[in-house]
């Protein structure tokens, strides 16, 4: 690991910086003791030139047109595989087989219910209030429904939460719009697959085959 050399002029003080290779892309410089040697923070509006954390998720040059999840690129992920497979690659750093996806997606449909009083919850809302704030407002609200399984520092506590949020959010995003446009809510079809339940939750009219 090579090591860069700052060095005050004015003083003839210095202090060096480690450089941590990424997975890909360039190397960043630990700052972490940077305050500490020079009483100053770095400057960086924007964060052009700063990693705000280390991911094993996600990889973005924007200037290069790159965005990979977990080392496919996004391209060959929208062109071959489907949302639930990739959201198992995030979950899990690799795409499932069979077997991984059918589990996966049973899981996914059989949380996808959301409870009765978020509906009622919903209707606290003005006609005209935008479906996102009424989205986020809801997301918001599950904490008070799961409250028993949100400590960070379980892992399987984190994989439900994820998977609820996975599962939920089309029923809720669906129950947003059809409330805004004035629409009777619908549950979600768990003889459906996952982005055609989504279609029948937002569009399906009572009155049409």
């Amino acid at each position: 690991m090579s090591t860069y050399k700052l060095i005050n002029e004015s003083t003839g003080s210095s202090t060096e910086l480690p450089a941590v290779a990424g997975s890909v892309g360039p190397a960043a410089l630990d700052i972490g003791k940077l305050y500490r040697d020079t009483g100053c923070f770095t400057y960086d509006p924007g964060f052009m030139s700063t990693a705000s954390c280390r991911s094993a998720i996600t990889y973005i040059d924007g200037d290069a047109g790159v965005l990979m999840y977990r080392g496919y690129p996004i391209e060959q992920l929208a062109k071959q595989s489907s949302y639930l497979e990739v959201a198992y690659l995030l979950l899990h750093g690799e795409l499932p087989n069979q077997a991984q996806f059918d589990a996966f997606d049973n899981e996914v449909t059989h949380h996808s219910m959301m409870h009765e009083s978020i509906r009622h919850f919903l209707r606290g809302f003005h006609h005209d209030a935008h479906p996102m704030a009424m989205v986020c407002a809801s997301i918001a609200s599950l904490s008070a429904f799961y409250h028993d399984k949100i400590d960070i520092e379980n892992p399987e506590h984190r994989r439900l939460a994820a998977v609820r949020l996975i599962a939920k959010m089309p029923t809720i995003a669906a129950a947003c719009y059809r409330y805004s446009v004035g629409w009777p809510m619908r549950f979600p079809r768990n003889n459906l697959e996952y982005c055609t339940r989504f279609l029948h939750m937002m569009f399906e009219v009572p009155s049409e085959p």
